[in-house]
């Protein structure tokens, strides 16, 4: 399948996941990084709910906060929403990250005409091991979405 180099950014893309605490809220800020203000750039989860008792609800996973920080990018700031808590849902573009996200992210754009698109992406909040071992995971999560975003929205 060739790129249609005729094709042009859209003007509002929303990535979505299960919490919006790790994949998410790193491909936000991938795409952040990449076009700086020329696209408004959100994501949100299906649920609010930490996956891990250590982590408050509505804060970035602190592992996938650290993996960006090795690209400058800050998470910090970044407070955890569901679908519902979206303050606008007008989006051109929907990237589900995972297959329940999918079903969601149709229903958000049904009767619209966003595009939607489906990037299975691992989870690696399921990783197992040391602490090196699972930051290992979470890195092959920042630089796949990162390939993925820079092939989908080049010039």
């Amino acid at each position: 399948m060739r790129d249609d180099p005729d094709k042009r950014l859209p003007d509002a893309v929303l990535f979505c996941c299960n919490f919006n605490q790790v994949r998410s809220p790193m491909a936000e800020a991938l795409l952040k990084q990449a076009v700086g203000t020329r696209i408004f750039v959100d994501s949100c989860g299906l649920k609010r709910g930490a996956f891990d008792p250590d982590v408050d609800d509505m804060e970035v996973d602190p592992l996938a906060a650290e993996v960006m920080r090795e690209l400058g990018a800050d998470l910090g700031g970044h407070r955890c929403k569901t679908f519902d808590e979206l303050e606008d849902d007008s989006f051109d573009l929907v990237v589900s990250l995972t297959p329940e996200a999918q079903h969601r992210a149709v229903e958000l754009a049904r009767g619209r005409s966003a595009e939607i698109e489906y990037w299975p992406t691992l989870d690696p909040t399921l990783t197992e091991g040391s602490r090196e071992h699972r930051l290992e995971a979470y890195r092959q999560v920042r630089d796949s979405l990162a390939a993925r975003i820079a092939q989908r929205f080049r010039r």
